[in-house]
């Protein structure tokens, strides 16, 4: 946790005035017992009546300034412990954005929003906790029992027994505690998990009537959830019971001793009084101490989570390698196997090919075959575990990942839109493109005439990741959004699976003569898709089980002549 307060370091004047504040606020309130005793034995035992309103008046003084210091203690930690907040949530989400694949996949979207917000927020409690009675609570504890061991000895011994009762049940209380912190944060973690799929999928749980099943899992998330948090706020709960008992154990011993040394002249009545305001306030000290300690123990849990992602090396942008300049496209694998972290199997095996610039070159295979996991290594988002892939004869790995990924267009599998303009989310790559350059990668995509016929063109606003768009037409700002780049390498992984035969023809077509001279990899489920390309790589289980040319893998490939007969039969069936 200690890391982390390097957070603190922008703020330090907010740092420091909030202690100092705080310690002019118990300086005033130290003072004020011993102004009560003198009013109870100087003015009201005596009959002294201006005393005790001259007294009167000097407390009222001193409890304003008190108050003074109280607020303005509050004031600067609540400021420095935002700030704190703000900066800590600012890196958090700048790391998740430095990540690469592979660190993407060590933790789920609930995972991450859980610590950019719940996490966060405990860590900027403790510390406007910590700012506020980390002076305090020392102060008043040192300064109470030294004004208790003046006023009398013998009482102040009582606090030799009920202090370090008060520490062993805090200490006992953290002990069983601070395990239960981390579980509820992981409890929480499969909550927003859960949350999230649900709203991600939303559409597809009514048209499949699944919400009572969807109901049921959320619930038994939140019920684990809840049943941890429960068990450890019912911990927590104990030290409020627990420190009044004894704080009030040990008054009555201070009133049943007090009292006969101030009928045998001992002790005044008066020095009695403030005695037992500076034991209570000993001993609510001791008890903010406690609250902080338990404070600490939430805050370390949360600590932990945060310092886990801070952790991770964001992706090594390779700043010292020779930028590119003038890029043909030219990719080849060379003998290139890959494996997800913490997976033994090989999701690619001694892949080889090339695809020269220009030419069209299409993957095709099954679900789960590694199609996806190819071109993913081609902008270097994943490292090959064995082999290497080169652009224009060096190695991706070498190259600085910015600038190689500017020279190459990449459609994913799964359609993602930002909430925003069209305009917006075609142009997310090229922030500055005109509306010429927009509208042309969108004729070229097959997305104008939709788009031109919208409520607002290309200002029509998306709702979140796309909701008011179909399938086809999401799918068509996103190879419009890639286009738009006129990349030297184009990658469309399955991006036409929600288009028509028809209009995936056009986009093929738009590609063959805007986008001639970029080397264009597909990946498609329909052969009637990578006809016309270059080169056809067929992938089984992560292998290379055939390729060449649509004619050529007709009489030579009897897996491409299976999957080539099954799509026959379907259109066949679908046809009539």
């Amino acid at each position: 946790m200690i890391k982390l307060f390097r957070y603190l370091k922008p703020h330090w004047l907010f740092v420091i005035l909030a202690p100092l504040l705080m310690v002019i606020e118990v300086c005033m309130d130290l003072m004020q017992p011993q102004l009560m005793a003198s009013i109870i034995d100087d003015g009201v035992m005596k009959g002294n009546l201006a005393l005790v309103q001259s007294t009167g008046l000097k407390m009222l003084l001193i409890a304003f300034i008190g108050l003074l210091g109280g607020v303005g203690c509050t004031i600067f930690a609540s400021y420095a412990s935002v700030y704190f907040a703000a900066d800590l949530r600012d890196d958090l989400f700048k790391r998740v954005q430095s990540f690469a694949f592979k660190q993407i996949d060590r933790f789920s979207g609930g995972q991450l929003v859980t610590r950019l917000t719940n996490d966060v927020t405990q860590l900027q409690h403790f510390i406007e906790m910590l700012l506020k009675i980390f002076v305090r609570t020392p102060m008043l504890i040192i300064g109470s029992i030294v004004m208790v061991i003046v006023i009398s000895p013998k009482l102040a011994l009582i606090l030799t027994v009920s202090i370090p009762l008060l520490f062993i049940a805090i200490y006992c209380l953290i002990r069983f505690a601070f395990p239960l912190f981390s579980k509820v944060q992981a409890k929480l973690d499969a909550v927003n998990n859960v949350l999230q799929e649900n709203l991600r999928g939303i559409r597809l749980v009514k048209a499949f009537v699944r919400a009572d099943f969807e109901r049921e899992k959320f619930g038994k998330r939140n019920t684990d959830y809840t049943d941890f948090a429960v068990k450890s706020f019912r911990i927590m709960a104990l030290n409020m019971p627990i420190m009044m008992l004894i704080m009030n154990v040990t008054i009555v011993a201070v009133l049943w001793f007090g009292a006969g040394q101030a009928w045998a002249g001992d002790l005044p009545v008066g020095d009695l009084v403030a005695f037992i305001n500076y034991v209570t306030q000993v001993l609510f000290s001791v008890l903010m101490a406690s609250n902080l300690l338990m404070a600490v123990s939430r805050a370390r849990a949360s600590a932990d989570r945060v310092n886990e992602v801070l952790a991770i090396k964001p992706e090594e942008n390779n700043n010292g390698a020779q930028r590119l300049h003038h890029v043909e496209g030219h990719v080849e694998f060379r003998n290139v196997s890959f494996a997800y972290e913490n997976s033994q199997a090989n999701v690619l095996k001694s892949i080889n090919f090339e695809a020269k610039p220009g030419k069209t070159v299409a993957i095709l295979g099954a679900a789960g075959a590694g199609k996806s996991s190819l071109v993913h290594l081609i902008p270097g988002l994943y490292a090959p575990t064995e082999g290497v892939v080169m652009l224009d004869g060096k190695n991706v790995l070498e190259l600085p990942f910015e600038d190689l990924r500017k020279h190459i267009g990449l459609v994913l599998q799964q359609t993602i839109l930002f909430s925003g303009t069209i305009y917006e989310n075609i142009s997310f790559g090229k922030p500055d493109a005109t509306q010429e350059e927009v509208e042309a990668a969108a004729v070229a995509a097959q997305a104008h005439e939709f788009i031109r016929k919208m409520p607002n063109g290309y200002e029509t606003v998306l709702g979140q990741r796309g909701v008011n768009l179909s399938g086809g037409q999401k799918q068509r700002i996103a190879i419009a959004r890639a286009l738009l780049l006129r990349p030297k390498i184009l990658i469309l992984d399955d991006s036409t699976s929600a288009v028509d035969v028809k209009t995936e023809a056009a986009i093929q077509q738009a590609l063959k003569t805007d986008w001639s001279n970029s080397t264009c990899i597909i990946i498609a489920q329909r052969i009637s898709s990578v006809v016309d390309a270059d080169f056809i790589i067929v992938l089984e289980d992560g292998e290379i089980v055939a390729q060449g040319k649509h004619e050529q893998l007709l009489a030579s490939s009897s897996i491409y002549q299976e999957i080539y007969q099954s799509q026959q039969r379907k259109e066949e069936v679908i046809n009539g």
